[in-house]
Parts: structure tokens; C-alpha cells; sequence
């Protein structure tokens, strides 16, 4: 597990979770520069292919919030993924406001539906979740493969919400999936298919239920490894009158 120390204000500092990097040297001689160049370390976030210094990083005053994150993100991934889980919690809550239940297409080991789970108290509310994923994968699925996928990836995903009965975990393929199982109103919706036709048949089906005033997050749509959903989610977006916006974080916003 990483060191917690690291997320204690004012710094978060997390060398090693970068993605797509020949050599990684370079990288964590420019934070070690960094750190060293600034009076004091304050306000540093390096994770994630983010790097930002002298910002605020108010969020690591959010107790409810980091207790959630430190309990459930283990990885050095997970952990530098950090203002990420920050976007889907401002999302999650900003959506109690309007009607509708809680959807995320690719739940993956369901850590962010989870950390969401406990920021808002999900199990208490008078709402539904609805997870979907492949759980697995073989050299006929579009997606590219996980290190957890396997058989047995689904049941530990169900475990993890044994504790919440307002929790619905489909296993197939989006979109075919959504028709096991499906909420009519969505007040929040994630999107980390890491494929562009899947999140397209997503948008297809569910786009239409979400609320006026709900919140869509796209995890993928600014990172050049997924240029292609960021082209085809644009190109959906903009017939319908909606422009997506890009955050730092790679991740894509949109308010109904």
C-alpha cells in the first residue's frame, strides 16, 4: 500500500503513477526538481500524468472524502487517480440535487462506484446504482485487458457491495447489457468504457434519462490514448446542442 503520509495537506505528492512512459527517470527527476526548487513542497500534485504545483488542493481538507479514498484506494494507480475520484465526488453530490438514480458503465473492481458510495451515504438513500462491466476479458472483447480481469472478478465486485441492497451489478456488454437492467431517471452517470462504440451505445440508451441538471462524467475523453471517443463523443454531443468540457484530469464533463 503507498504511504498515506503522502495525501496529508498540504502536499500530494505521488512520483510514480504516470501512464505511457519509455523511461520513467525523467519524470521523477523533474518532481524531485520540483520540490526542491519551491520554498516549501506546498501544493504539489503529481499523479495520474497531472502535474500542479501552488494550487489549493482543498479537497484534502474533505475528511469524509479521503477517509472514503484511503480505504479503498490501494494501488499506486488508484492512489494517483486521486483528483479524478475528486471530479466524481463533486459530480456525485452536485447530482443529489435532482431526481434520478446513479449509473457507471465499467465499474471495473468498482473503486470509484465505492468511494462514491460512502462520500454521499448511498446506502441510506432512497436511490439505486447500477454497475455494468465485462469483468473479464479474451481476445474477442473490444476493451483492452486488466490486470484483475478474470472469472472471478465479477463476485468479488458483488461482495464489495454485499453491504449496500440498493446495488445493481450487471455483468455483459454495453449497451446489450442495459437491457437487463436499467434505472428511467439518471441523476449521475460515469462513462470508463475505454471504448468508443460502447460509450456511444451508452449515450444511445441512457442519455435521454438523465435529469435535467445531471451530471455525466466521461473518464476517458481527454487522454490521447482514447482519441477516438473524445471524436465520436464530440460529434454525438454537438447535434444535441451540448459541449463536452475538458478537465486536466483527462476526464470529460457535461451538464444536462
Amino acid at each position: 500500500m503507498a504511504d498515506t503520509g503522502k495525501f496529508h495537506h498540504p502536499s500530494a505528492i505521488m512520483p510514480r503513477s504516470f501512464y505511457g512512459l519509455k523511461d520513467g527517470a525523467p519524470i521523477f527527476n523533474l518532481v524531485d526538481g520540483l520540490a526542491t526548487s519551491l520554498p516549501s513542497p506546498r501544493g504539489v500534485f503529481v499523479g495520474d500524468n497531472l502535474i500542479t504545483f501552488e494550487k489549493r488542493l482543498g479537497f484534502l481538507d474533505d475528511k469524509i472524502l479521503m477517509d472514503a479514498f484511503l480505504r479503498n484506494a490501494e494501488t499506486v494507480a488508484e492512489r494517483g487517480a486521486l483528483w479524478r475520484i475528486v471530479t466524481l465526488a463533486w459530480a456525485a453530490r452536485s447530482a443529489l440535487r435532482v431526481e434520478g438514480d446513479f449509473v457507471e458503465c465499467g465499474c471495473y473492481k468498482g473503486n470509484s462506484a465505492r468511494i462514491i458510495s460512502e462520500v454521499v451515504g448511498f446506502a441510506d438513500l432512497p436511490r439505486h446504482y447500477y454497475l455494468y462491466d465485462l469483468f473479464q476479458h479474451d481476445e474477442s472483447m473490444p476493451h483492452h485487458s486488466m490486470m484483475e480481469h478474470s472469472e472471478t472478478l465479477v463476485d468479488q465486485v458483488r461482495a464489495r457491495f454485499a453491504d449496500m441492497s440498493n446495488v445493481t451489478i450487471t455483468q455483459g456488454r454495453v449497451p446489450d447489457s442495459l437491457a437487463v437492467a436499467a434505472p428511467e431517471k439518471i441523476a449521475f452517470m460515469h462513462l470508463d468504457l475505454n471504448n468508443a462504440e460502447a460509450e456511444i451505445g451508452a449515450l444511445e440508451v441512457l442519455f435521454d434519462r438523465i435529469s435535467p441538471g445531471g451530471i455525466l462524467v466521461l473518464d476517458d475523453f481527454g487522454w490521447l490514448a482514447y482519441q477516438r471517443q473524445l471524436v465520436a463523443e464530440v460529434q454525438w454531443m454537438l447535434p444535441r446542442g451540448y459541449r463536452i468540457l475538458e478537465l486536466p484530469t483527462g476526464q470529460g464533463l457535461v451538464i444536462k
